[in-house]
This record gives structure tokens, sequence and C-alpha cells, in this order.
């Protein structure tokens, strides 16, 4: 997975932290848990703050 695989990072959030109130988080927090998923292989410092408000929408949708 890549920073722009919101839809697949929203998914795989999801099923590793079901408990985590993921509207009111760190982006910090969400940051390190993207870059600990199984699977994502981008460069860490490619995000931005713009794209982890992009999956944390998507995140946020998917639990709905």
């Amino acid at each position: 997975m890549k920073w722009t695989d919101t839809q697949d990072i929203a998914i795989a959030l999801e099923d590793a932290h079901p408990q985590v109130d993921n509207v009111n988080l760190r982006y910090t927090d969400l940051h390190r848990w993207v870059c600990e998923l199984a699977g994502f292989s981008d460069d860490p410092a490619k995000s931005s703050e713009k794209i982890l408000e992009a999956i944390q929408m998507a995140w946020i949708d998917e639990r709905e």
C-alpha cells in the first residue's frame, strides 16, 4: 500500500484498531499506525496533513 491507497488503508486500520476513536485522534498516531500496517511500503516522509485527513475520513466512512 501507498499513501494514496486511502480506502485500502482505512480497511486495514479498521481491522487493526477497531477500538480506536477514529474521529478524535492525533495525526501523529494515525501516521504511526499506517506505517506499521502489514503491506504498507511507502516512504513515511511522503505523508502530509491532507493525506492523513483523507485516510481518517475514509476510516470513518468504513466504520459506518
